[in-house]
């Protein structure tokens, strides 16, 4: 049995779509490349029949969708989730440019579930969901009208994607087991409910202590062992 293709671990996530067009074509746009899941969270209109007429024959991508009530839920079992973003972030992730973030996507994919996560077409990711990624990916544009629409995103990624299975063998791969967005969601918990029971966070003015532990978090691309050891010594604190 043949193992798993990198891009069978690729997720596409569009967050809180407005025009199911936009769904149809991105699933288009998917399947032109060779990647299958498709991951929509809370979608205004869908399913719908734009979406369909846009998809021109991608309907299987369409029919298995999966429609999450939060991001959270879309990036369960991820190892690594990257941020498409054109706007700049303060005390922001790792930023590639696009060619850079569809190797870095594809390089994890070999071993771990990844994801590319979109935002809706108005205004793109918010805060809170670009810190649920662990790198942030810019597609380099006109700086004089940098919008770029939703589909067509979408369209750029897949295809650098796809360009990066031909360097494929030259990537590093990991050495250890990666922890998962559920792994590290939980040490997070852990720590800020530590961190409030010891009073040292206020829950109340709880300033930017986690968009600050996000980003450690993210910078340090933790391993499960790694995650165990220090709810292990997080339990021992409790106690």
């Amino acid at each position: 049995m043949n193992p798993p293709h990198p891009l069978d671990k690729v997720r596409i996530v569009l967050s809180h779509t407005s025009h199911p067009g936009n769904i149809g074509a991105a699933a288009r746009a998917m399947k032109t490349m060779g990647l299958d899941k498709l991951y929509l969270v809370n979608p205004k209109f869908f399913p719908d029949k734009e979406a369909e007429r846009r998809a021109a024959g991608a309907w299987e991508i369409l029919n298995t969708a999966v429609v999450c009530g939060s991001l959270d839920e879309a990036l369960k079992e991820t190892s690594l989730a990257a941020a498409v973003t054109a706007r700049p972030r303060d005390l922001s992730h790792e930023v590639f440019d696009a060619r850079q973030g569809a190797r870095e996507v594809l390089g994890n994919a070999r071993q771990n579930q990844v994801a590319l996560v979109f935002g809706n077409e108005t205004a793109g990711l918010t805060t809170a969901e670009a810190s649920r990624c662990q790198i942030l990916v810019n597609i380099p544009a006109n700086p004089e009208y940098s919008s770029l629409n939703l589909a067509s995103a979408v369209q750029v990624m897949v295809y650098e994607l796809r360009m990066a299975l031909s360097d494929l063998a030259s990537f590093p791969r990991p050495s250890g087991v990666a922890a998962t967005f559920d792994d590290v969601e939980l040490l997070y918990r852990h720590l800020e409910r530590l961190a409030i029971t010891r009073g040292f966070l206020n829950p109340e003015e709880p300033k930017r202590f986690e968009q600050r532990m996000r980003r450690l978090f993210a910078r340090a691309r933790l391993e499960k062992e790694e995650v165990n050891m220090l709810r292990g010594i997080l339990s021992a604190l409790e106690d």
